[in-house]
């Protein structure tokens, strides 16, 4: 084996350089997948830029989601011209150029924030007329964080919100158990703590002790579509709930999660782990159905058949996070999501369509879990999971199916 030259050490730099923006991008790149690119790219050398770029997809890139990413990262990380034609002019004369990938906007932002260059890249200035405004009347990045659109948040971004999200409270009003605990405000009679008291005194009955009902938390159980049109959304709630299961003071009991897409999975256990990224890899290993179709009919079906009895036998609320877009037996997705609302103590559907001002129930599938659903709520920011906790807060009623 010949010793590497000099240029050869200059690309096996830029190519760990590369796989490191990749990883900082979201994409999942081993140490494993970057040797064999360098291997690769040994063999096949440079004929054109072309093959440079889908010799590094084929070693680095293994799922379709991340292919957009890579086209962006690939673009900037390469993108000074002359140090990469400079870069490969040293190992193949015969060098010939090609056009850059189309860009898309949100794969763009990750892509410069992977890089560290947040911001967008600078034109040159147009004179424009200088407007002053009020600073009263400005938003602040805080402000601006919390109406954004999960969808539309970069890195950087998902990162505070993540962080935020910590700090968000949920208050569940207490069950009213059928046990009593001694109060002074009671307005039932404790006859036997009485007369406990009255032996003491030989008989003498001093004052009459009261008990009053035992409250308890109500446990919360978590319904997550994890199908394409939800996946954005998915990962920031369940985020949430691993937040709501470790909260430190809480006025809620168990927090049971369940995902679904094609087929539903318990994540309860995975929850379990302290550490937030730990758990959501946990939840990605256990959970095989990750963007894929949805069938929320057969998986409340599931649902009430295998653990209604087991997580809902204690008045639990239950948040169902979905769009609502079913593509299954709209007859099963109306008789399970009917037999939930009788099992459950309130079902909150949370849906990240009702950001939309002029959003209306239309198709078949929101029609039927709007009319099942005590509340709805929207799931799309961080103030719509704010106002789900003034919803919890307030007193909830069954309500007839509504039209």
């Amino acid at each position: 084996m010949t010793a590497p030259t000099q240029a050869d050490g200059r690309l096996v730099d830029n190519i760990l350089h590369f796989a490191r923006a990749l990883r900082k991008a979201g994409v999942r790149v081993g140490s494993g997948q970057v040797e064999t690119a360098i291997q690769a790219v040994a063999a096949t050398g440079f004929a054109e830029r072309v093959d440079f770029y889908h010799t590094l997809r084929a070693t680095l890139i293994m799922r379709a989601t991340d292919l957009e990413l890579y086209h962006q990262v690939f673009a900037m990380f390469w993108r000074d011209p002359e140090f990469l034609d400079a870069m490969m002019y040293m190992l193949s004369p015969e060098l010939t150029d090609d056009a850059e990938p189309a860009k898309s906007p949100h794969a763009d932002r990750r892509a410069r924030d992977a890089l560290g260059d947040g911001t967008a890249p600078k034109a040159e200035p147009k004179p424009r007329e200088e407007i002053v405004e009020y600073a009263a009347f400005t938003w602040s990045d805080a402000e601006v964080l919390s109406t954004k659109d999960f969808e539309q948040m970069s890195n950087s971004e998902l990162s505070e919100a993540h962080d935020a999200l910590r700090h968000l409270t949920l208050p569940v009003k207490p069950l009213r158990t059928r046990r009593f605990r001694p109060g002074t405000t009671g307005q039932r009679p404790d006859a036997r703590a009485t007369l406990r008291a009255a032996m003491r005194r030989a008989g003498e009955i001093d004052q009459i002790t009261r008990k009053a009902p035992l409250e308890r938390a109500p446990d919360l159980v978590a319904l997550c579509d994890i199908s394409g049109s939800m996946a954005s959304y998915s990962r920031v709630l369940l985020r949430y709930l691993h937040a709501l299961a470790h909260a430190r003071t809480r006025s809620w009991g168990k927090v049971h999660a369940f995902t679904f897409g094609t087929q539903l999975t318990n994540i309860t256990r995975g929850l379990d782990l302290g550490d937030p990224d730990a758990a959501l890899a946990s939840v990605g290993t256990a959970a095989q159905d990750w963007e894929g179709g949805t069938q929320i009919g057969t998986a409340i079906e599931t649902f009430n058949k295998a653990w209604s009895r087991r997580v809902l036998s204690r008045g639990a609320i239950v948040l169902l996070i979905t769009d609502g877009l079913e593509r299954g037996d709209l007859e099963l997705l109306n008789r399970e999501a009917a037999r939930l609302r009788r099992s459950a103590r309130h079902v909150i559907w949370l849906n990240p369509l009702l950001r939309w001002d002029g959003f209306e129930p239309r198709a078949s599938g929101v029609k039927i879990l709007y009319n099942q659903a005590d509340k709805t709520c929207a799931c799309h920011s961080l103030d719509s999971l704010k106002d789900l906790s003034m919803v919890l807060s307030k007193p909830i009623s069954h309500t007839p199916d509504r039209a």
